[in-house]
């Protein structure tokens, strides 16, 4: 293992910077994307794009495990778990970086055989890292780390490359059920970054920053 540990403003100015550069997040106000919960929203990430560009995956998986080494402590974790199915490769590889022994989490069991929700080997009183591509409102990582804390081990971590970082109840959400969220980057950052490049035009990125100061009240307005 051999890690640096740049400035966490420097990690999230290079994590957008990077994201732009392999089109892993785009903004369109005129032509708003659909979101899986339904609603619309002027912004899109997919950072499941990340595995294909080899050198933006090795230095943000550097600064993830990084990142949770300065955050979390550099002897906190026992085994690091991916979340089906994006936070797998990004599981695999912070679990390499740190090296701990790698697991991940089905999103439901798989309806035959062991009827499992764990693969690989995670035992009793482990104290386990669970790793995902993003995170939205914190939804998700609940079930994850439940499973997890069914099999007698113990989660109260989660990182992630990127967490929206526009709704306020993500951090409280997470930390009611003992857990602790690490990321690399926001949306502010890919905005500020992309007005430092002139990724996009003015209007698109004024419209974004309205999006990201108030997304129910633009969702309502955009319905």
């Amino acid at each position: 293992m051999s890690l640096t540990f740049p400035a966490r403003e420097e990690i999230a100015r290079l994590t957008a910077r990077m994201l732009l550069e392999i089109k892993a997040v785009d903004f369109n106000a005129a032509q708003p994307f659909t979101y899986a919960s339904g609603l619309k929203g002027p912004t899109y990430v997919d950072c499941r794009r990340i595995i294909s560009f080899p050198r933006v995956r090795a230095t943000l998986m550097d600064f993830l495990a990084a990142t949770v080494l300065r955050d979390a402590g550099f002897e906190a974790f026992d085994n690091v778990a991916g979340g089906e199915t994006a936070g797998i490769p990004f599981g695999a590889l912070v679990a390499e970086r740190l090296g701990l022994p790698m697991t991940y989490v089905r999103k439901k069991p798989k309806g035959y055989g062991r009827n499992a929700r764990i693969e690989g080997v995670m035992t009793e009183g482990q104290r386990v890292l669970l790793v995902e591509d993003l995170t939205t409102d914190g939804g998700s990582k609940l079930s994850f780390v439940d499973a997890i804390r069914e099999t007698g081990a113990t989660c109260a971590h989660t990182a992630v490359v990127f967490y929206y970082g526009i709704f306020p109840e993500t951090v409280q959400r997470l930390a009611d059920h003992g857990v602790t969220l690490h990321h690399l980057c926001t949306w502010w950052d890919v905005l500020a970054e992309a007005r430092a490049q002139g990724a996009f035009d003015e209007a698109t990125l004024a419209e974004v920053e309205t999006f990201l100061n108030d997304p129910r009240a633009w969702q309502a307005a955009n319905a």
